[in-house]
C-alpha cells in the first residue's frame, strides 16, 4: 500500500504541466472577463466547457499509458493524412498561442516592475528567458516550479473568492440586470469563452508528451496512476478558472468599470481584484504571484510546441532519433514568429486574445474525434477502452463541439 502511494507520487508532473498551460489566458483574461462582463449568468458556459472537453483531454494519457506512444504516434498509425491534419492545425494555431499568453505575461511584468518597457519589448525578454530555462533545464526545470507555483495561486485566489463572498459590497448582485446574452457581440464572446476553457483540446498531445517523458523516469507507470496524475491537474484547471470567474463577478459586475483593452491596463484590474477584496497590502504579492502563474503559462507552451513538432519531425521523416538540437532551433523558430506577430497585435489586446481563443474552438472538433478514434481503435488495448457509457458520453460531448463550432462559424460569416 505504501509503496503504491510512493509511486503515485512520483508519477504526477504532467498533470501540474498540464494545469499550468492551462492557467493563463483562459483564467487570468477570459474567465475574469466573462464574470466582470455577464455576471453568474455565463456559469454554465465554463462548466460545459470543462465538461464537455474533459474526454479528449482524458483520452491523451490514457493512449500514453496503455502503449507507450504519444498522440502523434497515434495519428501516424491512423493515417499519413491524420498526422498531416494534426500538422496543419498546429501550425494554424501556435504562433496564435505562444503570442497570447506572452503578450498576458508581458502585461503583468510591466504592471508588477513598472520600468516603461513596451509591451513588445517585454514580449522579447519573457520569450527569451523562457528559451534559456528549458535549454538547460528542459522538463525536470518545468515540471518543478508548476508544481509550487499551481499550488500558491489556488491558495491566494480562493482567499479572496471566500474575502469577497462575504463582502456586503455585493449584495446588489442577485438584483443586478444581466446584459443580452443573444446578441452578435455577446455570442462571440461566449464561444471565445469556452475555447481555451479550461485548456484548448490539442493540449492533449501535449499532455501525451509530457506522460511519455514522465514514464521515461518512472518505469512502468500504470494507467490510473497516469489518469490520477491527469485528473489533478484538469480539475484542478477547472476549479481555478471557476475561481476567477467568481472573482470576476464579485470584484467587478455592477461596479460600471469597463475593462481594459491593453495588457497593461488589464493587469492592473486583475491585481485590484485581489486588492479589493484580501486588501492594500496584498496587490505586490498578488502581482508577483500572477505574474510568475503567467510565466509558468508561457514557459509550458513554449516547451511543448518545440517537443511537438520534434515529434511530427521524426514521424514524418521516419526517424527513430530525436535530437536536442532539433527541439533547441524550434524554441528560436516559433518564438521568433510568435514575436513578429506580436509586434503588429500587441496594442490589440482584448481583440487579439477573442481571435485566438476563437480559432482554437473551431479545430476542437477536428482533435477531439481523432483522439477518440484512437481509444476505441481495434489495435488499441481492450481493457484500457472506455466504458460504453463514458463512450456514448463522449460522443454526446464531440457532436456538442461541431455544433458550437459551426455556429461560430456561421456568426463570423453572416454577421
Amino acid at each position: 500500500m505504501r509503496q503504491s502511494f510512493i509511486k503515485l507520487i512520483k508519477s504526477i508532473g504532467p498533470g501540474f504541466l498540464l494545469a499550468g498551460a492551462a492557467i493563463g489566458v483562459s483564467h487570468l483574461v477570459q474567465a475574469t472577463r466573462a464574470g466582470a462582463e455577464f455576471g453568474f449568468v455565463l456559469i454554465w458556459a465554463l462548466v460545459l466547457a470543462c465538461i464537455t472537453k474533459y474526454p479528449f483531454m482524458e483520452f491523451g494519457p490514457r493512449y500514453t499509458s496503455s502503449t507507450g506512444n504519444t498522440l502523434i504516434e497515434g495519428y501516424k498509425s491512423i493515417g499519413q493524412w491524420a498526422l498531416q491534419l494534426y500538422f496543419i492545425i498546429s501550425i494554424g494555431s501556435v504562433f496564435i498561442i505562444q503570442a497570447a499568453v506572452t503578450l498576458v505575461t508581458a502585461g503583468l511584468a510591466e504592471y508588477l516592475f513598472q520600468t516603461g518597457i513596451s509591451i513588445f519589448g517585454w514580449s522579447c525578454i519573457i520569450l527569451s528567458l523562457c528559451i534559456i530555462i528549458l535549454s538547460i533545464g528542459r522538463y525536470k526545470t518545468i515540471d518543478r516550479l508548476m508544481k509550487l507555483l499551481i499550488s500558491g495561486l489556488t491558495l491566494a485566489t480562493l482567499i479572496a473568492v471566500f474575502l469577497a463572498v462575504g463582502n456586503e459590497k455585493n449584495t446588489y448582485l442577485f438584483n443586478y440586470t444581466h446584459p443580452d446574452l443573444w446578441t452578435v457581440s455577446s455570442l462571440a464572446f461566449i464561444i471565445a469563452f469556452m475555447g481555451w476553457m479550461p485548456i484548448p483540446v490539442d493540449a492533449s498531445v501535449w499532455h501525451s508528451i509530457w506522460t511519455k517523458e514522465k514514464n521515461k523516469q518512472y518505469l512502468n507507470n500504470s494507467v490510473k496512476n497516469s489518469l490520477i496524475d491527469f485528473n489533478i491537474g484538469y480539475l484542478s484547471a477547472s476549479f481555478i478558472g471557476l475561481l476567477f470567474f467568481l472573482l470576476g463577478v464579485l470584484v467587478f459586475f455592477g461596479r460600471d468599470i469597463v475593462i481594459s483593452t491593453t495588457a497593461v491596463g488589464f493587469s492592473g484590474q486583475l491585481i485590484e481584484m485581489y486588492q479589493y477584496t484580501i486588501g492594500e497590502w496584498s496587490k505586490t504579492i498578488i502581482a508577483v504571484a500572477a505574474f510568475f502563474a503567467m510565466f509558468s503559462t508561457t514557459l509550458a507552451v513554449t516547451d511543448a510546441y518545440p517537443r511537438v513538432f520534434d515529434e511530427y519531425l521524426k514521424h514524418r521523416s521516419q526517424s527513430t532519433n530525436t535530437h536536442k538540437s532539433n527541439y533547441i532551433l524550434l524554441l528560436f523558430i516559433i518564438a521568433v514568429l510568435s514575436i513578429a506577430l506580436l509586434y503588429f497585435f500587441s496594442n490589440r489586446f482584448t481583440i487579439f486574445i477573442d481571435f485566438a481563443t476563437g480559432v482554437a474552438f473551431l479545430t476542437t472538433p477536428i482533435i477531439a474525434w481523432l483522439n477518440l478514434k484512437l481509444v476505441t481503435s481495434s489495435n488499441f488495448p481492450k481493457d484500457n477502452r472506455p466504458k460504453p457509457i463514458y463512450y456514448w458520453f463522449s460522443q454526446v460531448c464531440l457532436w456538442f463541439l461541431v455544433g458550437f463550432g459551426v455556429f461560430y462559424l456561421g456568426l463570423n460569416i453572416f454577421y
